[in-house]
Formats: C-alpha cells, structure tokens, sequence
C-alpha cells in the first residue's frame, strides 16, 4: 500500500513538471495557487487512501477472526453457531414464543425451542454441526474424508431425531442449523441423499437465510393462531350474550302478560264498580217510610 502511494506522488509530480514545463510563461503567483491547491488535494486522495487501508486492515482481521472460530476449538465454534441462531430468533419471534437452552422433560437441554400449540408442538432447533469432517474434506485432494464427512452428518441427525422429536411432546419434526451459507449449498449440491435421509428422519437442514424465511412463516401462523383463539372466544361471548337475550325476552314477554292478566282485571273490577254504584244510588234514593 505504501508502495502504491508513493508511486502515484511520483506520478502526480511529474505531470505537473510537465504542464509547466509546456508553458510559454510562468507566473509565480498562479503557480503557487496550483501548487497549493495540488498539495490540498493530495493531502486529500492520501488521506482516504490511509481510510481505505485501515478499513482492509479491519476487514482482514475480521476474516482472520471468523476464520479462527470455524478452524479453532469445538466449544468456539458451537457458541458461534448458538449465537447466530439466538439473534435470528430474536429478531423475528416475539419474547414469549421462544426459550434459549431449556431443558426438555428427558433432560436433554436444546439449543433453541419454538413453543407452539399442540399440534404440532414445541419445534426444536439445533446448531451443531459436524465441521472437522468438513474442514479435512475441502483440504483433502483424494477424497478420503468425503465419506466420513456424510457418516458425521448423518449421525448428527440421527442424534437430533432421537433426542428432539418427542412423540406427544414436541412437534413431528426438528431443524438442524448450519451457520454457514457456502457449506449448506454443498451439503445440497454434492450430497442430495444426505438431504433425503435427512427428511426421512423428519429433520429439516436450514440455513441463515431458510431459518429466516421459515421463522417468519412460524410467526405468520402464530399470528394467525392468535386471531383465530381471539375471534373463538369472541364467538363464544357472542353466543352466551344471545342465550341471555333469548332469556331475558322470554322473561319480559312473561312480565308482558302478567301486565296484561293484571289490566284485564282492572278492567272488570271497574265494570264491576260502574255496575255497583248506580244501584246503590237508587238504594239511597228510595223512601222506605218511618
């Protein structure tokens, strides 16, 4: 990189040698405004190119690091995986739909669970993945570690079969996350039978990329589980607020006729007294003598 700058002030340095050279006349106060505004710019392209520099230094060390964590130590490299999945989750699920390292009624403790109704059940997801066979198999000229790679990954997902999808317990079905892109595309272009076996077994391999689009499907459906449960409960408020009304009809009709039995009675008794009244005026009237 040092290199290249200097080469390019060399550079810059004899073309303006040259365009002042070609000039019939110099006049010094324009030539210091030129170099001025030369030195200006130059101090400017430098200045970037430190940035561009210690931005590759960072990328470099970046890559250095992960590079690090997928050929290092088993445990980096799982806590790697785990925290991929952790932020994936988090970013898409809601709090209470989700528990990180729980321990299932066997004992075992998975990496992530997705709490859903029964069915299907809680949905669980691993992020371990056999990377050694992996790494000896890119490096491997002949071949060797290519059948020991689909041996690992194979048992690996037997071992999530056997220790994850619980029958009345958890869903059907459990998902293996690969945190790598480039090697979830070779475990599907170079090893398709992997993938069938891997369905067979009801264990579903995802990538960054697929665990996003299914967690957002797992979502989608959870929401509309939701509105589903709210609209029953609705109903069944609905429902009950009906039978009451039916209820309290039924007893205003009756409080209805028990006015209407009642008012009939007035009538008569008011007949009965208009029939009274006249008699015993003329009962009044009437001269019994002394």
């Amino acid at each position: 990189m040092t290199t290249y700058i200097f080469v390019l002030l060399v550079i810059i340095v004899i073309l303006q040698i040259i365009m002042i050279m070609r000039r019939p006349s110099v006049d010094i106060t324009s030539l210091r405004e030129d170099n001025a505004r030369l030195r200006e710019r130059l101090a400017e392209r430098l200045g970037a190119l430190t940035q561009n520099a210690q931005e590759l230094k960072n990328i470099s060390g970046d890559i250095a690091n992960f590079k690090n964590i997928l050929m290092g130590n088993k445990q980096a490299r799982g806590t790697f995986g785990e925290r991929q999945l952790e932020d994936l989750v988090a970013d898409i699920m809601p709090p209470e739909t989700y528990e990180f390292q729980s321990v299932l009624e066997t004992g075992v403790r998975p990496d992530c669970i997705i709490r859903l109704p029964y069915p299907p059940g809680d949905m669980i997801i691993d992020s371990k993945f056999p990377l050694e066979s992996y790494n000896k198999m890119q490096s491997d000229n002949d071949g060797m570690y290519r059948k020991q790679f689909e041996i690992d990954v194979r048992r690996h997902i037997d071992a999530i079969a056997e220790k994850y999808i619980i029958s009345g317990k958890t869903a059907e079905s459990a998902m293996m996350f690969i945190a790598s892109e480039s090697i979830f595309e070779t475990l599907h272009r170079e090893f398709p039978a992997t993938i069938e076996y891997a369905a067979r077994h009801r264990v579903f391999i995802v990538s960054p990329s697929t665990l996003w689009a299914t967690l957002n499907t797992i979502r989608a459906v959870l929401s509309d589980i939701k509105i589903k449960r709210v609209a029953g409960k609705i109903k069944q408020e609905l429902d009950a607020l009906l039978l009451d009304m039916a209820r309290l009809a039924d007893r205003a009709g009756k409080v209805q006729q028990h006015f209407s039995s009642a008012a009939t009675d007035i009538d008569q008794l008011q007949t009965s007294i208009n029939k009274i009244t006249p008699r015993a005026q003329k009962l009044r009237d009437m001269d019994f003598g002394e």
